[in-house]
């Protein structure tokens, strides 16, 4: 009986796999994009401390990388939201102490 039960669910267990991949994708490459974005800001005072661009277009490109970043870190918090605060106890331990 066991066995047809597993046969069964296989088809709904597929599918939930396949979406909680998807989620973990997409969790992942949002906390990238932060990553990437925070880089591209250090090299950005970089190149104001060294004189390589002007005040004036550091401002530009840093209004730029710091709008990029807040939405990265609004749509994570929809996500997260979304799902309603679930996560491992260790995630939930950051969110606490942030």
């Amino acid at each position: 009986m066991v066995l047809v039960d597993d046969l069964l669910m296989f088809p709904i267990r597929s599918v939930l796999w396949v979406f909680r991949e998807i989620h973990n994708a997409a969790q992942e490459e949002l906390a990238t994009e932060a990553e990437s974005i925070t880089a591209e800001l250090s090299d950005l005072y970089m190149r104001l401390e060294t004189g390589r661009i002007s005040e004036e277009e550091f401002a530009a490109e840093e209004k730029v990388l710091l709008d990029r970043l807040e939405r990265a870190q609004q749509r994570g918090r929809r996500i997260e939201a979304a799902e309603g605060g679930e996560g491992s106890p260790e995630e939930s331990a950051q969110r606490r102490a942030a």
